[in-house]
């Protein structure tokens, strides 16, 4: 069985890279913190990886806007690296900021009717101030290979200011759901249709999490990593049966679907 092995990459103002390389050490990856110029210099240090995975944070201030200049930096130098690395199966994974990166790069998208990579974006949330709470989403597996195939729905922490997915036609968001391809959406506790606060960004189609049309590039904006063990969840000294955060389960998913 070959090693899982994962490189989470780095920018300046990346900030969950630790908790997020501890994540999927916890569950059995060997894990490697990159900053982006040593991967702009060793762009065969993809060969080695079965996983990238870019994490949350504020990556160069978001000074344009969230993860743009990341984006551009890996598209301009690393995008055809990058489409090698999926089309050989690799996996690559960006959590909020991350996402942000990815929808940019246009490495993340859905395609439009004919077939056609349709533009999306993630834009201001709908309050116009930073959120940040607990939400629950709905898990739709049957597509991405790292989603978690033993959930319908997870809990987990949101932090963002930019986490409004929308489409560049009305119908993207019904494309997404029907293909499979919005795994995570946000819901309220008893599986109903949200609005705001569960639906902390007014994201179309409630869609938390998407993924590309190989199941193998996703983009999420909640937080696995910082909802790994019970006592990271508010009411954990309420429910001494929590034996792990949800977020376990997804890394466990993700590292699985490596081997």
């Amino acid at each position: 069985m070959p090693e899982p092995r994962v490189l989470i990459l780095r920018a300046a103002g990346t900030n969950c890279d630790a908790e997020t390389a501890h994540a999927f050490a916890t569950h059995g990856a060997t894990t490697q913190v990159v900053h982006v110029n040593k991967l702009l210099a060793t762009p065969t240090l993809l060969e080695k990886v079965g996983l990238v995975a870019i994490p949350g944070g504020f990556s160069y201030g978001d000074d344009i806007a969230a993860g743009k200049i990341f984006a551009a930096e890996i598209s301009n130098t690393l995008g055809d690296h990058f489409r090698k690395f999926i089309a050989r199966g690799g996996l690559l994974l960006g959590i909020c900021n991350g996402f942000q990166v990815l929808v940019k790069t246009g490495l993340l998208t859905v395609p439009d009717e004919q077939g056609a990579a349709s533009p999306i974006t993630l834009h201001w949330n709908d309050t116009h101030r930073y959120e940040a709470r607990w939400v629950y989403v709905s898990v739709d597996a049957r597509l991405c290979v790292m989603a978690p195939k033993d959930r319908v729905q997870m809990q987990l922490p949101v932090a963002h200011g930019e986490g409004k997915l929308i489409g560049g036609d009305a119908r993207m968001a019904k494309r997404a759901v029907d293909t499979h391809q919005a795994v995570f959406r946000y819901v309220n506790q008893d599986g109903t249709e949200p609005s705001w606060p569960a639906n902390p960004n007014g994201s179309e189609g409630n869609i938390a999490g998407l993924c590309d049309a190989t199941g193998q590039v996703l983009g999420l904006m909640p937080h696995p990593e910082r909802a790994m063990f019970p006592w990271h969840h508010p009411s954990w000294t309420r429910e001494p049966e929590r034996r792990e955060g949800d977020g376990a389960c997804f890394f466990r998913a993700a590292v699985a679907a490596m081997r």
